[in-house]
């Protein structure tokens, strides 16, 4: 098993607002996080900074996060506690009111795969040369889409289509979206709307399966990709990939 992660400020972006890691605890699980910040005077980047480094830590100091039950329960603490200390440094800090962060995480076990995510960062499984997303995004654009008011082509290119409903930071009370994966895969993508707003689930798919590619190589070349096309915002990548098709 191969991991590499990557964030790039884009083509437009004078700073990078976006934070990724990818971190194994003592008992060789796995942790992979994107957080997309945002919010004026740099606060976007701090936010999304609380938010992984200290699920990062939070993790790594652990032995094991237990059982499948278990792991949902310390992800929903983990991402309340990052909620908390986000209200806490704006409370401290009011020029930085109203900074928040998205966040995509992926848990991995030798017996099961957990995806979390808040906000439009998005996660992906690549299984039988296939890319599926499985996260859902909490934008107003998808609340409308899922209401039957807008049409997917619509979707993508509406006015309002980067409008979050959730965020970290945005409510006192957040609930993060938790899916628990088949572990019979090839590879995972965590990545900020920096890459799916410039590529389409096709082009990435492309990329992923060149089997001429490193690891690293396929996500600098999706970063490069992004910029080809505009690099309209910051892009962060979290990728995993399994060699055996069984993650362990």
């Amino acid at each position: 098993m191969k991991s590499f992660y990557l964030t790039d400020s884009g083509k437009v972006r004078d700073h990078n607002e976006d934070s990724v890691t990818i971190v194994k605890n003592k008992n060789g699980e796995i942790l992979m996080a994107v957080a997309d910040g945002m919010g004026g005077h740099k606060a976007g980047e701090v936010a999304s900074s609380i938010a992984i480094s200290h699920l990062g830590k939070r993790f790594s100091d652990i032995s094991s996060v237990g059982n499948k039950q278990d792991a949902i329960n310390w992800l929903k603490d983990s991402v309340n506690e990052v909620n908390a200390l986000i209200f806490k440094y704006t409370n401290e800090h009011p020029e930085s009111v109203g900074m928040g962060t998205t966040l995509v995480t992926a848990l991995l076990t030798n017996e099961f795969i957990l995806i979390g995510n808040i906000g439009d960062s998005s996660g992906f499984v690549l299984k039988d040369n296939k890319l599926t997303k499985v996260t859902q995004d909490h934008t107003l654009v998808n609340l409308l889409v899922k209401s039957g008011e807008l049409t997917e082509e619509e979707a993508k290119h509406h006015p309002k289509k980067n409008v979050l409903m959730k965020a970290l930071g945005a409510n006192e009370i957040v609930e993060l979206d938790i899916f628990d994966v088949d572990t019979s895969l090839d590879a995972i993508l965590l990545c900020s709307d920096g890459l799916t707003n410039m590529l389409t689930y096709e082009q990435i798919e492309k990329v992923l399966l060149d089997e001429e590619l490193e690891i690293e190589d396929k996500v600098i070349k999706l970063i490069r990709k992004s910029n080809a096309r505009g690099g309209l915002d910051n892009i962060s990548i979290a990728y995993l990939e399994n060699e055996s098709g069984d993650v362990e």
